[in-house]
């Protein structure tokens, strides 16, 4: 989709009543919502038009396999496609560190997303016990980034 296109369509969603926007097209699908001020955009790319389907399908299972059993507790997931940050600026300390106390509504993070820097808040009380990220690391929309205890 032409960056154009999605500035506009991002600048019409926060100029106006709509919280959410999904359109659909060849090269992709956009979905746009807005929360409270911020405007969040997400983009999934179209799925490759692959000659080894096979190949696609044994790569993500591999990963998926390993790190399940070592997941244990809540997992805090990321709402969006984009940069994690672990601190609100490169020299700053980090919001959490394993074995920290967090509530409901602490911000954990930071997903950088379009210029747009978004605070991600803990979704459940409880003690981080793992930061499944790196800091500036690129994470998709779902992938998990916390968990906690």
């Amino acid at each position: 989709m032409d960056l154009r296109k999605l500035k506009t369509l991002i600048d019409l969603v926060s100029e106006s009543n709509v919280s959410e926007l999904e359109i659909t097209e060849a090269e992709g699908k956009v979905r746009i919502v807005k929360s409270g001020g911020n405007v969040v955009q997400q983009f999934v790319a179209a799925p490759m038009q692959a000659a080894a389907p096979a190949q696609q399908a044994a790569a993500p299972a591999a990963p998926a396999a390993e790190a399940a059993p070592a997941v244990v507790g809540h997992q805090v997931k990321s709402p969006m496609v984009g940069s994690f940050y672990r601190a609100s600026s490169p020299g700053a300390k980090a919001f959490v560190e394993v074995g920290d106390q967090v509530k409901e509504g602490d911000t954990i993070c930071i997903i950088e997303a379009m210029k747009i820097l978004n605070e991600i808040e803990a979704d459940k009380s409880g003690t981080v016990t793992r930061i499944l990220a790196d800091n500036g690391q690129a994470v998709e929309y779902g992938q998990p980034l916390f968990v906690i205890e």
